[in-house]
């Protein structure tokens, strides 16, 4: 199948430098200082230009244009698009109408027709009228991040739950889209003598998706109820949970899989991961916990996905520990941890603890990896999923960072022939001291609670 040719837009609305009143030779410096700023970096001195105010951008949260766009293209690449031109519009606000102004719907209409492009791609949202708008003046289909988001995970949904949960977010968006997109949505008994009480083809199409919205809430709630039993089968047994989570294409399943050997589907691609996976796991105390592999987070995630992926990011909200896999080698970082804690708000999970693995060091160079070292802090691990490199280090972490069942240490004094308590010991505690006395083995252990906690009577002291 042929890839479809996509037109890319960005839409940079970073906050301009605003003129004060200091007369006509400052705002002559802030229009130079704009120029450079568009082209270049500026080489003149802060002070070169008293007059000129900038508002502080939140740094942590939003990228540069040029990574921005970077992440994009990305995105067009794991929906199956080629990229074939890309366009970046400045502007300090958006166009109520057309988003990036009726100049540059001209261009992209030129660019469009030149490439014999397929469709134009958004990095912004675009509201219903400046959606309709845009299909009316553009040769193409016009889609905007969300609905390329949607696309990606629609591709990539393997089972009923997760075909459940992007068809539920893909009429939640779509609903207040419906207005006005072309003649499907006239009235139905149009002209004279016709118009009275009856129905609009527009009313009708909204009436059959919000129909299918409530049929898929009660599917999903359904799978909600069946998520909720098996964890209180499990609670019943003290194993607790860990969970992936992390900004997309950061290793999570390639991780997963290190830890755990379940050969999962791990790719360089966008959301490749969409359904949990949970494995058991040994941490180096002998406890087992089981690891969960999550979905993952991007910028400005719709918020459509975030409430109907719930049912699988219970398994986040209900997680005792948290692994935070962020990319090592990835130059916006810091945004990406932002936007990751973001949704974790949402979900109610941002005061778990938390483990920071800072994944792929395999890519950083020596000297890379020594600044690296020089800005970890205790609660943070570095890792390559993909060797093997630092798995003993995180697993001590995730050891670290468990509250329940918390490991103890005790002396026991078990009888020889108890062989099945020796057997318990020897597979689920560390045996840090043994010493054979007659008929008895005296043992320095140290293991979960709830282990040494049936084995009371053989204990003589405990720390």
């Amino acid at each position: 199948m042929t890839p479809e040719r996509a037109v890319l837009v960005g839409v940079d609305l970073a906050v301009r430098p605003a003129v004060s009143r200091a007369g006509v030779a400052g705002a002559r410096g802030a229009v130079l200082r704009q120029v450079d700023a568009d082209v270049h970096e500026s080489t003149l001195p802060d002070d070169s230009f008293p007059s000129l105010s900038r508002q502080p951008s939140n740094k942590l949260t939003e990228l540069d244009a040029d990574e921005s766009m970077l992440e994009f293209r990305e995105l067009v690449v794991s929906a199956g698009g080629q990229v074939a031109a890309e366009l970046l519009q400045r502007r300090p606000k958006p166009d109520p109408a057309t988003l990036v102004g009726s100049g540059k719907v001209e261009e992209i209409a030129g660019v469009a027709a030149s490439t014999e492009a397929d469709l134009v791609l958004f990095d912004h949202d675009l509201s219903p009228t400046q959606l309709r708008n845009l299909e009316a003046a553009l040769p193409c289909r016009v889609l905007d991040r969300t609905q390329l988001i949607l696309d990606i995970f629609a591709r990539h949904a393997r089972t009923r739950e997760g075909q459940l949960q992007v068809e539920l977010a893909q009429l939640e968006y779509m609903l207040p889209r419906l207005t006005g997109r072309g003649k499907a949505m006239s009235q139905l008994g149009g002209g004279i003598g016709t118009r009275g009480p009856g129905e609009t083809q527009l009313e009708t199409d909204r009436r059959r998706i919000q129909r299918r919205i409530d049929q898929l809430k009660r599917d999903l709630e359904a799978v909600r109820r069946v998520r909720k039993q098996q964890r209180q089968r499990r609670e019943s047994v003290p194993v607790p949970t860990v969970a992936l989570v992390g900004y997309t294409n950061a290793g999570k399943s390639t991780l997963f899989n290190c830890l755990t050997g379940a050969g999962v589907l791990q790719s360089s691609r966008m959301f490749a991961t969409l359904d949990p996976k949970l494995r058991a796991i040994e941490l180096p105390s002998k406890r087992k916990v089981l690891l969960s592999d999550t979905v993952g987070f991007i910028r400005n995630l719709p918020h459509t996905l975030v409430t109907s992926f719930r049912a699988t990011l219970e398994e986040v909200a209900q997680a005792e520990v948290l692994l935070h896999v962020r990319d090592a080698a990835s130059s916006y970082g810091d945004e990406q941890k932002a936007q990751v804690e973001k949704v974790l708000g949402e979900l109610e999970s941002l005061g778990k603890p938390r483990v920071e693995v800072l994944n792929k060091i395999d890519l950083l160079s020596g000297e890379q990896r020594l600044g690296l070292e020089g800005r970890m802090h205790p609660g943070m691990v570095a890792v390559s999923a993909q060797n093997g490199e630092g798995m003993e280090r995180l697993l001590e972490a995730i050891d670290g960072a468990l509250h329940t069942d918390p490991i103890l240490t005790a002396e026991l004094r078990v009888p020889q022939h108890e062989g099945a308590v020796l057997a318990m010991l020897e597979a689920g505690t560390v045996i840090e001291s043994r010493e054979y006395k007659g008929n008895l083995v005296s043992l320095t252990v140290s293991g979960p609670a709830s282990l040494l906690g049936r084995l009371r009577d053989y204990r003589l002291r405990e720390k």
